[in-house]
């Protein structure tokens, strides 16, 4: 991420303020037991694990050539003092060398008071400012978006958003790649079978209409390569030879060079899909602040193509074509303009990077491709460094896991994808049934019952792809997408209702969020752990920015919401007889409640009122 610099505390971050009391206590410790000076910076202080008793755990091997003891022996030493000096802390325990701290109850309210003095979407603190470019969608004009794409989507849109939650400045960009010979392949596709058809004659979305010349096309054009090699062509020629592969790289020298009739069909199918696309966008949630295209990139592209050349970075072979050697940086010749003079995809991305950098004068270009092109970004950003652009070192490529179905890869020129249209209105069909099933739609209309089927179906399709670590590979599995049980978007959405019927109630009580609760001697565990949950979001929030990974913060929602429902199954609300303690269960409930909208919102999923 180049420049970038993540704290992990928002305006106030009370759990940072007590860890640096705990160090500040155990340097006390260290010289009043053992008689020596220890610096802040050998303490390491992590969150205790769940098995044993504790909230803060040291870890005293790294302290055992200072003190001249065993890391059993420091742990109970600093222990005893800790229990004895320390009102912070109200226990320990020593499991080998680790040193587990308990902290006082009281120390727990005080946390949860700081945190309740700020907004839960307060920002991440940061350091200097930060510009960030994020660029993901990026669809090809010949096909509608697919399971893979939204994906892609998913993520780009999260990862903008977490970003924004440390403060960066983000900009939502897609790059639509509306020219090319795959452009070109259903254009000709269209010219030889359309006969005329329109979205409106199909009855087909402009982005699926295109999508089925697509396919048609390399139906077509496999034919053709069958019947040459039949008649004794080679393989290899076959494939280049066959007249419709011809054809297109013809239409594509006629693109370039500003024909009207292929500029003018152009215009007229690239109109169908922008419409297409749009409605699909709007549908999956997620927009963008500025549009690029490879029709208005590619020509500066060119340019730096020219200016490679000038400086002698570039060479031009014999056939005319344009290559940049890269083996000193462990790749390989690169080609960048076709020996007829048409550009190719790192043309475009190289006059794409200059104008985003001319747009937002980015810290950080974030471009959100699949893996199987990270060799192509290894290229684009030594390719700019040969250049000597001074964005080159700001280009981040997140690379991300390709999407496989049961039956194998995805393959678009095949025609077998998984459709996006048609993904989510299976998803929202599944979450409607769901709901139905479980009998609790009274009192809602029938426009907010479609609303919220769809706020299920497509937080159900969202968590499932989100909560995989981006850089893995994932296997798609429809059942276990549309369930909305266990680990699932529909689970942590469901805890947001539950919540907010339970504020609905207390308002209706006259139970207040704000009451004084300094007479509550100690916590529930389930209280208590429900703060300690809260106050770890902007370590989460912070930690997801750094590795650009949804999947942190779709694990923290479902921890949360895990939490919340233990704490809702243990102990009692409107029942619990002391007033301090029954507002302190309402407040606890409320900021939950706000914590997972936050969490919801970081991932693109919306948190429903009522279910």
């Amino acid at each position: 991420m180049g420049s970038r610099k993540v704290s992990a505390c928002p305006y106030l971050c009370p759990v940072q303020q007590l860890e640096n009391s705990l160090k500040t206590a155990l340097q006390t410790a260290a010289q009043a037991v053992f008689g020596v000076e220890i610096s802040a910076a050998s303490l390491t202080l992590q969150p205790t694990r769940k098995e044993f008793a504790g909230s803060f755990t040291l870890v005293t091997f790294p302290l055992t050539k200072a003190l001249g003891k065993g890391p059993e022996q420091i742990g109970q030493g600093l222990g005893e003092w800790l229990q004895a000096h320390e009102p912070r802390v109200s226990g320990y325990n020593v499991v080998k060398g680790f040193l587990n701290l308990e902290i006082a109850d009281s120390e727990w309210l005080t946390v949860f008071g700081q945190l309740r003095a700020q907004p839960a979407t307060a920002p991440v603190a940061t350091e200097g400012p930060r510009r960030v470019v994020v660029e993901y969608s990026s669809p090809n004009t010949n096909k509608p978006l697919h399971l893979g794409h939204l994906r892609n989507n998913f993520l780009g849109y999260s990862v903008a958003e977490i970003l924004k939650a440390t403060g960066a400045a983000v900009t939502k960009a897609n790059l639509v790649n509306d020219r090319g010979i795959h452009i070109c392949k259903s254009m000709i596709a269209y010219q030889h079978f359309g006969h005329g058809e329109t979205p409106q004659s199909a009855g087909l979305k402009g982005d699926h209409l295109a999508g089925k010349y697509y396919v048609l096309f390399e139906k077509h054009y496999r034919e053709e390569i069958r019947q040459l090699e039949a008649e004794g062509v080679a393989p290899d020629i076959a494939k280049k030879s066959a007249p419709l592969i011809t054809e297109a790289q013809q239409m594509l020298q006629a693109w370039e060079a500003g024909d009207e009739a292929v500029v003018s069909l152009w215009r007229q199918m690239n109109g169908w899909v922008y419409e297409g696309f749009d409605e699909t966008y709007q549908t999956i949630g997620v927009d963008f602040d500025k549009f690029y295209y490879e029709s208005a990139t590619y020509l500066l592209g060119k340019e730096r193509v020219e200016e490679g050349l000038q400086k002698g970075v570039f060479f031009r072979k014999e056939d005319g074509s344009v290559w940049v050697d890269l083996q000193a940086e462990g790749l390989d010749e690169k080609l960048l303009l076709r020996a007829d003079g048409t550009s190719v995809y790192i043309t475009q991305d190289l006059g794409t990077a200059e104008l985003k950098y001319q747009d937002f004068g980015y810290d950080s270009s974030i471009y959100v491709i699949a893996d199987e092109q990270n060799y192509h970004m290894q290229v684009l950003q030594a390719t700019l460094r040969k250049l000597g652009k001074p964005y080159a070192e700001a280009i981040h490529h997140l690379s991300y896991g390709m999407v496989d179905l049961p039956s194998g890869k995805m393959k678009s020129r095949e025609g077998t994808v998984v459709d996006a249209d048609e993904l989510v209105r299976e998803v929202v069909a599944a979450a409607q049934a769901a709901t139905l099933e479980k009998g609790k739609t009274e009192g809602l209309t029938d426009a907010e019952l479609a609303e919220l089927y769809h706020m299920l179906g497509l937080g159900a399709l969202k968590y499932y792809l989100l909560k995989v670590d981006p850089k893995k590979r994932m296997l798609f599995n429809p059942e276990e997408s549309v369930s909305l049980e266990g680990h699932t978007g529909p689970f942590i959405q469901y805890s947001h209702a539950r919540i907010a019927a339970i504020r609905r109630k207390a308002a209706e009580l006259g139970i207040s969020e704000t009451a004084d609760w300094a007479s509550i001697a100690s916590l529930d565990g389930t209280e208590r752990e429900l703060v300690q949950e809260l106050a770890r979001y902007p370590a989460v929030v912070a930690e997801a920015a750094r590795n650009l990974s949804p999947a942190v913060v779709a694990q923290y929602a479902y921890d949360l919401a895990k939490a919340y429902n233990r704490f809702y199954a243990e102990v009692s609300i409107f029942q619990e007889p002391d007033p301090a303690r029954r507002s302190l269960r309402v407040a606890l409930s409320a900021r939950v409640g706000e914590q997972i909208k936050a969490s919801l919102g970081l991932l693109g999923m919306q948190a429903p009122e009522r279910m």
